[in-house]
């Protein structure tokens, strides 16, 4: 798949509603960024850690996705960790997530958030359930 492909599987998506394009993956690694509107603020006039805790597994979930066969497995966010260090107020955000673990059924991954002058802004620690689709009716 490549990122032309998976940016397209993002439109009409809560992805897309979010602004988040991805830049770059490999084996390991998965780049996204958000560009911010006033529509991720909270109103302190800051973006929402909602916000910050969706790009988080949305690279996250990409990574794990990107890893398996679609045609005989799903992906889904089980579990996201997050810690906001600094506020970001506007323009675009920078997320890179590293997997950390890849087991048979579960993948988790470490994911930065940046803002535009390289400040870190969040970082999350996102766990995926990897799921044999034969068995989704469990």
């Amino acid at each position: 798949m490549t990122i032309e492909e998976i940016n397209q599987s993002l439109r009409g998506t809560f992805m897309d509603l979010l602004n988040i394009e991805f830049t770059g993956f490999s084996e390991n690694r998965v780049e996204a960024v958000m560009s911010v509107t006033p529509d991720h603020f909270q109103p302190e006039g800051v973006v929402h850690g909602g916000a910050l805790i969706s790009l988080a597994e949305s690279v996250g979930g990409a990574g794990s996705f990107l890893m398996v066969d679609p045609g005989k497995f799903s992906v889904y966010g089980s579990v996201v960790n997050s810690q906001h260090i600094s506020p970001a107020t506007g323009g675009k955000l920078y997320a890179v997530g590293r997997l950390v673990v890849k087991a048979d059924f579960k993948h988790v991954w470490d994911v930065e958030i940046k803002d535009d002058g390289g400040k870190l802004i969040s970082i999350s620690r996102v766990t995926n359930s990897v799921k044999p689709k034969d068995q989704e009716a469990d």
